[in-house]
């Protein structure tokens, strides 16, 4: 009764949390134009404003996973949550571009070790017959924060100013972690006693530095050196964890576990594949279609709630069955929808495109919840931290990745301009140019999740 009570607290702080980060990373590049125009921030600076954050949610998932793993998971989240909410408090007093920008670092800290270990509670505590159902949830939870941000987002900047976005996070962080507090006595640290690998989490720090940040540069070349001293710092942390005996990442996870390097390399090739769409859609749906933002909105909205709406059952049905076979076919459903994608004009009914939508969004729900499951169950407890921060990671790379093959798409088609009219075609052609190329991605991805093995015997 007890472990079923706690399950169920660990379940309802994991939605909330999972709610939460998404939520403010969404709601706040709706409210980007607005805070820039009150500093008077050019183009640059205020794309920092959002890789600040992401930059350094990438940068500490990892070691804060490996933290949890050692101190305890439960200290590990409390300590992220409380950075998260004083943060977004001190944020409603900004008074300059730079104290943004620092205080949007200090979130993204907090939000890695927020979801570097919420994952890793929930699989502690949910019995593994229920882990899929639970996992599922979870996942909703950070779909609706994704879906309802830019709308409720849109509302606070209008009638209550940008800085009401970081101030709605405050007593939702102070309830969860009043919960945490009353409700959650027990701590997991399965890895407890062993010790933290400081030099490799800097070498990994600045590797994933380099490669995102070159990745946000390009096609300009200082972008692809930055980046490529990023690979090279990579691959000499690959080389040093492979020879400590106590790695941050223990790379046998990779060598040795079939399941949890495939399902990883799945997550990367889907998030990569589709992070794009939004990006493109609201660029076509604006400049192309003249629709107004809230209108755009709206329709755009179509597919994160329908990732969120099916995630549950996903989750769910991968407690019964393999769950890459349905992660591959949700995989296969995003490839569809993104073919369907390389056909839209300036003229295609707005019923299809929802449809279309409509569709990626069942292909991403179906791959989300099963995928997270498989790379959860395929490693032992004391990996659980690791776990989570490592299928967090793919997931900003895979961000990155997708939005920097979208830049050198358009800068190859219509260069660095302005979209008007005059360049509709160019950007069509360079539209459909992209979502054949996350097309071909996606299929490649089905190969890889098909071949990631099974976790259970006998099927």
């Amino acid at each position: 009764m007890k472990s079923r009570f706690t399950a169920r607290v660990a379940l309802f702080i994991a939605v909330l949390a999972g709610f939460l980060t998404p939520f403010d990373s969404s709601a706040v590049n709706i409210a980007l134009p607005t805070i820039g125009a009150e500093y008077s921030m050019d183009a640059i600076t205020l794309s920092w404003v959002a890789t600040a954050y992401l930059l350094t949610s990438a940068v500490f998932l990892v070691p804060a996973g490996r933290i949890a793993d050692i101190v305890g998971r439960k200290k590990v989240f409390k300590i992220g949550l409380s950075v998260f909410t004083i943060a977004s408090f001190l944020m409603v007093f900004s008074v300059s571009e730079v104290m943004i920008i620092v205080l949007r670092v200090i979130q993204g800290a907090g939000s890695a070790l927020i979801f570097g270990t919420a994952v890793a509670i929930l699989t502690s505590t949910v019995a593994p017959a229920e882990r899929g159902k639970s996992l599922g949830i979870y996942i909703t939870s950070v779909y609706l924060g994704l879906a309802i941000g830019p709308f409720l987002g849109g509302l606070l900047t209008g009638y209550f100013g940008w800085r009401s976005i970081f101030l709605i996070n405050v007593p939702i962080g102070l309830f969860t972690l009043a919960m945490i507090h009353l409700m959650m006595k027990e701590e997991w640290a399965d890895a407890k006693g062993e010790r933290f690998d400081l030099a490799g989490s800097l070498l990994y720090g600045f590797s994933l530095v380099g490669v995102m940040y070159g990745l946000s540069l390009l096609p300009d070349a200082a972008g692809y050196i930055i980046a490529l001293t990023g690979a090279v710092l990579l691959a000499v942390f690959v080389w040093w964890e492979i020879h400590e005996k106590s790695p941050l990442l223990e790379m046998k996870l990779f060598i040795e576990n079939r399941v949890f390097a495939f399902s990883n390399l799945a997550a990367l090739i889907n998030y990569s594949a589709t992070f794009a769409v939004t990006f493109f859609m609201s660029l076509y749906l604006q400049y192309v279609r003249g629709l107004s933002p809230e209108f755009a909105g709206l329709i755009l909205i179509i597919q994160p709630v329908t990732q969120a709406v099916i995630s549950p059952f996903a989750g769910k049905l991968s407690d019964r069955v393999e769950p890459g076979i349905i992660a591959s076919a949700g995989m296969a459903l995003n490839a569809f929808g993104l073919f369907l994608l390389v056909f839209i004009s300036d003229s295609t009914p707005f019923v299809l495109f929802a449809a279309v939508l409509a569709v990626l969004g069942l292909g991403f729900g179906l791959f989300s919840s099963p995928n997270l499951n498989a790379i959860m169950t395929s490693v032992e407890k004391k990996y659980y931290g690791v776990a989570s921060g490592m299928q967090g990671t793919m997931r900003l790379i895979g961000q990155m990745l997708s939005m920097g093959m979208a830049t050198m798409i358009l800068a190859f088609f219509i260069g660095r301009v302005v979209i008007t009219p005059d360049n509709h075609v160019q950007f069509i052609s360079g539209m459909h140019a992209a979502f054949a190329l996350f097309t071909v991605l996606c299929i490649v991805g089905v190969f890889f999740s098909l071949i990631r093995g099974k976790l259970r015997a006998g099927e």
